[in-house]
């Protein structure tokens, strides 16, 4: 009887674990479909906003772009124009050289004041 006992505990603690590990593995690829939809902007985004854009009519063509790998994407990049904020993405086109591209857009007195676009490192 005890031996039974401890094969159904063994059962029961294998299950709880791989249920756990299953929810694990689903948050994780829901976190990053997030980050994805918050970060990519389609090269046709990016080419058809000209400098000197509104802000605001700029802005609402992209995403959010607030995720755990903006700092990622700031590095390797050249730097920011003094005053300006920046939002950085990473294209939804092809890879360029097998590196992703980022796509910088920096904003200063409501107008768009530069758009870059950079390999990522």
């Amino acid at each position: 009887m005890a031996q039974r006992k401890g094969c159904l505990i063994g059962c029961a603690v294998a299950l709880v674990l791989g249920v756990g590990v299953l929810v694990a593995l689903v948050f994780g690829v829901g976190k990053f479909l997030d980050m994805a939809d918050s970060t990519m902007v389609d090269p046709a985004v990016y080419e058809a906003v000209k400098t000197g854009d509104a802000e605001g009519e700029v802005r609402g063509r992209l995403p959010s772009g607030e995720s755990f790998v903006k700092n990622a994407l700031k590095e390797g990049g050249p730097v920011e124009p003094e005053g300006s904020a920046c939002s950085w993405y990473i294209s939804s086109g092809d890879p360029e050289g097998g590196n992703e591209t980022v796509l910088r857009f920096c904003f200063k007195d409501g107008k768009l004041a530069e758009k870059t676009k950079y390999p990522m490192k």
